[in-house]
């Protein structure tokens, strides 16, 4: 009878980095790790709020300015009412543009919590962000 091939574990490479110090006090939640982990989700719910602020002006004012306008309900843009292209048409890529944004700042918050955290990795002077995240604030 044939056997059946013996069974083989494959795995990944050996994993042995020892956690840093401040990766460490956050995941133990120590009370300087809870002051690491706070800056970043305030810093994560300020630009959450912000964006929301930016949303609730840029939309919700048109139809106040409608309101306050009268006039500008008769106004037409290649034969379509004025509201009609603001919130129909021109509304989308202001959404699009403003969650690109919030996604990008998002990012850029978390890459320097993670620089943060690998700060402590090597003695020396901390290394500041790369020319690519720079670029991204």
């Amino acid at each position: 009878m044939n056997e059946p091939p013996a069974r083989v574990r494959v795995t990944g490479p050996p994993r042995r980095r020892t956690p840093l110090a401040r990766t460490r006090e956050v995941d133990a939640e120590t009370p300087l790790g809870a002051v690491y982990l706070g800056s970043l989700l305030r810093e994560q719910l300020w630009l959450a709020v912000r964006t929301l602020v930016a949303l609730g002006l840029g939309l919700g004012l048109v139809p106040v300015l409608f309101l306050l306008v009268p006039g500008l309900t008769d106004v037409q843009v290649l034969g379509l009412p004025l509201a009609w292209l603001l919130l129909g048409v021109l509304a989308y890529p202001f959404l699009v543009l403003l969650g690109w944004r919030y996604l990008r700042r998002a990012e850029g918050n978390e890459d320097a919590f993670v620089e943060l955290m690998e700060a402590g990795r090597a003695p020396g002077p901390t290394p500041g962000p790369t020319p690519e995240r720079r670029r991204r604030r």
